[in-house]
Parts: C-alpha cells; sequence; structure tokens
C-alpha cells in the first residue's frame, strides 16, 4: 500500500507526499534511496514545483514539522 501524507508548509502551501517507489521490493528501494532511506516526492497544491527527498523509511511517522522541513530545505537546495 502506498503510505500518503498531507501536509502544510509555512508559506501556506499544502503538499501531499507519497512513496516513489512505494510498490517495488525492499532490496530495490535500498538500493534506489539508500539503505534505510525512501525516495519521497511531494507535490504542492498550486504552481510550486515537486521536490524529491529521501527519507529515513519511517517518514510516514515523522512529525509534521519535521516533514515541512525537509521540503522547505528540498526546496531551498533546488533554487541554487
Amino acid at each position: 500500500m502506498t503510505e500518503q501524507r498531507d501536509v502544510t508548509t509555512r508559506d501556506g502551501t499544502a503538499w501531499t507526499c507519497i512513496e516513489a517507489l512505494a510498490d517495488l521490493p525492499e532490496a530495490a528501494k535500498d538500493k534506489l534511496a539508500g539503505e534505510g532511506r525512501r525516495a519521497v516526492v511531494c507535490t504542492p497544491s498550486g504552481g510550486a514545483q515537486s521536490v524529491r527527498l529521501s527519507l529515513a523509511e519511517e517518514w510516514g511517522a515523522m512529525p509534521d514539522s519535521d516533514l515541512t522541513a525537509a521540503i522547505e530545505a528540498g526546496l531551498a537546495d533546488g533554487d541554487g
């Protein structure tokens, strides 16, 4: 099952995040995202660009504030 999270960043943008490789075997996820990591794609409402993140495999249980901080950091990394 694909896990989905909905969060809102400080600027008021609503984001939907899903694990990009959810249907692959665990070994493939580890190979592509890193051991113990998961590739997560967060898509915003409105005109902002999607953000690809590498998060701990327990990302579904991380606090909303940590997930929004990761999104904001991913946006900042994409600006440079």
